[in-house]
């Protein structure tokens, strides 16, 4: 991986293509806890947050990073998912999506990173606006943005000057740099 953003595209343009039923991905903002505030999305919805869990230097500006990769499933209904409802069956069908989403990236690995195993799942508070879920899976990324990035140049133009110049003594009465 190159850039972050690479990830993220990778995750996105993958839930994009094969689950349709999705019209929205974007980043991870909490934007369910701000739906006056924030910019209106269709539903359902899938949000990604990443975080690295642990890093490994690798080589010169290089580093393995264990990343968790949380996903967040937003639904909003109105219909009743208790036993016998009416409507049950189109209220349920975010537990479809999130069996879609497990099935799309457990297992699974990509351009940017290496397989993907789902480390947990479970419901988050939304403040009563609807269904959110959130399912994490852990993977290892191989980040070389720092070596892209890094550019060493020489400065001709700098000179240094070396001696074998010695630090004089103190003088006599000088306080000492330190008492030990």
């Amino acid at each position: 991986m190159e850039f972050w953003t690479d990830f993220y595209k990778e995750i996105a343009e993958k839930i994009t293509t094969n689950l349709p039923k999705i019209k929205w991905v974007d980043l991870w903002h909490e934007q369910v806890n701000y739906l006056t505030e924030e910019l209106p999305f269709p539903t359902p919805a899938v949000f990604i947050g990443f975080s690295t869990t642990a890093t490994d230097d690798i080589g010169t500006l290089a580093q393995q990073c264990a990343v968790q990769i949380d996903m967040y499933l937003f639904y909003e209904t109105f219909s009743d998912t208790y036993e016998g409802s009416s409507n049950q069956e189109g209220a349920l069908a975010f537990l479809n999506n999130l069996t879609e989403l497990y099935a799309l990236f457990h297992g699974k690995a990509g351009q940017n990173f290496s397989a993907m195993r789902r480390v947990d799942m479970h419901r988050e508070d939304s403040g009563g606006a609807g269904n959110l879920y959130r399912i994490s899976f852990e993977c290892l990324v191989t980040d070389y943005a720092a070596q892209i990035l890094f550019v060493e140049s020489e400065n001709p133009q700098a000179e240094v000057d070396v001696s074998a110049d010695t630090i004089p003594p103190p003088e006599q009465g000088d306080e000492p740099l330190y008492h030990l």
